[in-house]
Parts: C-alpha cells; structure tokens; sequence
C-alpha cells in the first residue's frame, strides 16, 4: 500500500535518505535509490534525490515497502552501573542540549575491539525527552573535558553548524614538555593520515594535507621544562591540537603516540595520561536565546600535576586576544 507521510517540526532539513533510514531501518541504500531512480518515492508530488533536505509539512510518497520496516537490531540494554556512571558525568542539561565532562580513556564510539563506550551508553541520557542524545562532535578517547550532545534532531542540526562553521570556541588546556619559543601563536600547519605501524597516525604534510590551524597561549611555566597552555583550534583535523604541539617541539605531556620518549618526565610523581583536557566551550544555544557556555574541571591526573608543578586552575581573561 502507498503511504503519504508528513514531515514532522523535528526532522526540519534532514536528507531524504536520512528520513527514510530513520523510518524504514531495514531498507538498504541501493534499493532506495531505484525507487528514487523510478520516481516512486516523491516529495510534494516531485521527483527527489537523495540529498535533499526535507522542511516540515512537506509530504513523502512511500511505496510498498512493508520488508524494510523490519526493526535493526536492538541496542543492548545499558547496565545499571553504565547508566549510574554516564549521568554522574553531566553537568549540564537543558531542553535542547545536554553536556558531559567525558573522562580521559573512554572511547566515544565503538571500533575494533572497542567494546565500552559513550555511544553505547547514551540510552541512560534520554531523562525526559522522547529521544536519545545525539553526537554532534567528538574528542579522542585519552582527551578528557566538555562534550556536547543534542537532545532532539533540530538542535543536532543548530550545532552541527556551529560546530562546522566558526560560531563555537573550544578551548583546551593542556601541559606541554617544554614551553613555547612565544608566548603566544599561530599554528598553520596542514594535516594528513599517514599509514604506521599499529595503525594510521596524522602528520605535518605540505604537499597533500589539509589546513589546520590553531592557537596557542602560554599561560604558566614551570621553569622550562613544562608549561601549562591553551589551545583554540580553528579547525577540526584529527588530533590536529597534539601534533601542532609536537611541531611546536613541545609535545603534550603523556602524548608518546606523537612525542615519543621525548613526551615523559623522569619524575615518578607525574602522571603518564596524556594531559589534554577540554576545557571550556561557547556557541550560540540552539534556541536562539543567547550563548551556551560551559566549563569542566580538570581530572584527577592534571590537578595533581598541576599541583605539583605549582600551577593555578584559574580562566584567564582572554589569552587569545592578541594572536593573529
């Protein structure tokens, strides 16, 4: 039976493709693209494609494709435990967004061998929405700090703008072996996936790589063998804030994947974790009523270094206003 089915005030700008993978999980891609080919599906009456973003209202023609509604496979079931420890991790939650302080070590999705995640755990997030979060960026698994989550898919498209374009500021703290020759700079160095042993790594390549572009502050030094300082990234390469620094020569301290040896301290008293840390982020809210800031506290591994090292925890007023 031919169905017409309105497109809801929360699927505004979704892909066709999207909304039909959303309604009919078990109908594969090559075969909607021949009822696409062969205009059976249509919007408004009109021939689409694939990639195009549907506004509210409109209506879908949908053939008879009764096979294809066969659910995917369900999501295990988050464990009791899991689900204490996800919400322990949120510090804040309002109708549209939701943010967690994600600690270092915890993947955010799944992958080979990857069996533990945040991706998996999301299912405990829902509280009072009628969906689950969804992941609008990432940060490595051994990169702790702020991580934000959309509560419904019209926020999930507000952010994933922000997040592409230049409205949000992501700063990071970090501790550097090392201190920077300026206190304060310009990192354009272009990026690549390079093959290595164990896997693939990202690299300086001034042939093939693609821009990237951060910000530095020095903020403290201990001396000069560690230094305490901000990162602004400008864009969203992999790992793009570790490698800069490794460039810099000043390798993140607990970074050995792009600082090698050099990336230790002798003493036994600092931690080996990579000391990378979201710290902060600012984007205009999703509701349009003003701007979303929210901070994380450094974990365990940092403040004792940081104590050690004699640093403080306080926000500078704004260590990028200088740089070009």
């Amino acid at each position: 039976m031919v169905k017409t089915l309105t497109v809801s005030s929360d699927e505004d700008e979704i892909r066709l493709d999207h909304w039909f993978k959303q309604h009919y999980p078990g109908l594969g891609y090559g075969r909607l693209q021949k009822l696409l080919r062969t205009g059976q599906v249509r919007v408004d009456g009109r021939r689409a494609k694939a990639g195009l973003r549907l506004v509210p209202g409109q209506l879908v023609r949908v053939p008879p494709i009764s096979d294809a509604a066969v659910p995917r496979k369900q999501r295990e079931e988050v464990s009791e435990r899991d689900a204490a420890f996800v919400r322990e991790l949120v510090i804040h939650c309002d109708a549209d967004v939701l943010v967690i302080d994600k600690p270092a070590g915890l993947p955010v999705q799944g992958g080979s061998g990857v069996t533990r995640h945040l991706d998996g755990m999301l299912d405990a997030l829902t509280f009072d929405a009628s969906e689950r979060p969804r992941l609008v960026h990432r940060l490595d698994r051994d990169t702790s700090g702020v991580l934000v989550l959309a509560r419904n898919r019209k926020a999930a498209v507000h952010l994933g703008r922000s997040f592409k374009g230049k409205s949000a500021r992501k700063i990071y703290w970090a501790a550097t072996v090392g201190v920077p020759n300026l206190a304060r700079g310009r990192i354009d160095l272009p990026l690549n996936k390079l093959p290595a042993r164990g896997g693939e790594r990202m690299a300086v390549d001034e042939d093939d790589g693609k821009r990237a572009i951060t910000l530095y502050a020095v903020l403290e030094r201990s001396g000069n063998s560690l230094a305490r300082v901000a990162f602004w990234p400008q864009t969203g390469r992999t790992h793009q804030i570790r490698v800069h620094a490794a460039a810099l020569q000043t390798p993140i301290l607990g970074d050995g994947k792009y600082g090698g040896a050099e990336a230790y301290l002798q003493s036994s008293d600092i931690s080996r974790q990579l000391h990378l840390h979201a710290r902060e982020i600012s984007l205009p809210h999703p509701s349009g009523r003003g701007t979303l800031r929210v901070v994380a506290e450094l974990p365990r591994h940092m403040r004792d270094t940081w104590s050690l090292m004699g640093f403080t925890a306080n926000d500078p007023d704004d260590p990028f206003e200088e740089v070009d």
